[in-house]
């Protein structure tokens, strides 16, 4: 069966959920192709669109958390699926999709168009956060993928069916299995470098290394400035750049500080790796760290650095803690079923499904 992803690079949270469902589906056999519909609609224009919308999360949170709320339960037509449905119907026709599933409600809400229009292709929506923003709801939607109970109650209450709607968590790689923390060293994972979020002062790095039985790790991702700073400096902080071996540093991990970015939520779940998050300002991931707290998967911390660093101690030596963080990510993984993408794709295809 052919399958068409549809995503856009709006940080890499809805494409590396992409990646991870063609993952899932290529196991199952089916042919899937992946594709940056904003680069394929307007090649020329979307690398500074990426780039504007980096510059909004940056430095105009505030607009953007405003155009957010705004717009919650704000129902209609995305403004510019009109124009786009075209080149939706060229990528249909030269793939030959028999499904397509979707990363990004600007996505959905192309095909939904199109299929307003006539067009018929069954269409999945994925939805990348612990969200139920009406921006996701498209009346061409034939399956939602939800991230938990909560957001399935939520879009039910804004009138989708309940039989349409299916608890998967968010899409991660298989890679991200349940990790075995060493049983050396208490291991810190500390993600978000990339995106300037690390402390400033060497005050903060210099008492970090110095907790007892601590090793660290940071991440820096692309930030090649944080990682000169920080790399070879302190005794136990180890500092990696960009990598493509996350999971392995889960894996290892005792606990993880990080922002609440939806990918990353679900590959700490998918890793029951306890989390320590830092007090979010965009909504979405607020929405986000809302969800993990309440379920008893994670705490906050506060980005000033002596309230951070008490988080980190309080949090790490408190093994009653930890253990009750894994447990509750336990019990999150059993609701949902990763295999459900699978299933629906077949269903919406006409096959037989023995669940």
């Amino acid at each position: 069966m052919k399958i068409l992803i549809l995503t856009g690079k709006f940080g890499m949270g809805h494409w590396s959920a992409s990646q991870a469902l063609q993952q899932q589906l290529e196991r199952e056999g089916h042919q899937v192709k992946t594709v940056d519909f904003f680069d394929y609609a307007m090649p020329e224009f979307a690398p500074a669109l990426y780039r504007m919308f980096g510059w909004l999360v940056k430095y105009g949170g505030g607009l953007y958390n405003l155009f957010h709320r705004l717009t919650r339960n704000v129902e209609g037509e995305m403004p510019l699926a009109g124009p786009w449905v075209e080149h939706l119907e060229e990528l249909l026709w030269s793939q030959g999709a028999d499904v397509v599933v979707s990363t990004h409600p600007v996505c959905s809400g192309v095909v939904a168009r199109y299929k307003k229009e006539g067009g018929q292709v069954p269409l999945i929506t994925c939805i990348t956060d612990v969200t139920c923003h009406s921006e996701w709801i498209h009346p061409g939607t034939d399956v939602y993928l939800v991230a938990s109970q909560q957001v399935r109650q939520g879009l039910v209450a804004k009138g989708v069916e309940e039989e349409r709607i299916f608890v998967s968590g968010i899409p991660v790689g298989e890679q991200f299995t349940q990790g075995s923390p060493n049983h050396g060293k208490r291991e810190l994972l500390i993600m978000g470098g990339g995106l300037g979020l690390m402390p400033r002062g060497d005050r903060f790095y210099e008492q970090l290394s110095d907790l007892p039985g601590v090793h660290v790790t940071i991440l820096t991702g692309r930030n090649e400035k944080l990682y000169q700073r920080l790399h070879g400096k302190y005794e136990n902080i180890e500092v990696v750049g960009f990598t493509t071996q996350v999971d392995q540093y889960m894996a290892r991990a005792h606990l993880m500080l990080s922002k609440p970015g939806g990918i990353t939520v679900f590959e700490a779940i998918a890793s029951r790796l306890p989390m320590l998050v830092w007090a979010p300002f965009l909504d979405q991931e607020r929405e986000n760290a809302r969800f993990l707290v309440e379920a008893g998967m994670a705490r906050l911390a506060d980005k000033e650095e002596e309230a951070c660093l008490w988080a980190i101690e309080s949090t790490l030596y408190d093994e009653a803690g930890l253990a009750g963080m894994r447990a509750a990510m336990e019990q999150a993984a059993d609701t949902m079923c990763r295999a459900a993408v699978c299933a629906v794709v077949e269903q919406l295809a006409g096959e037989k499904v023995h669940p």
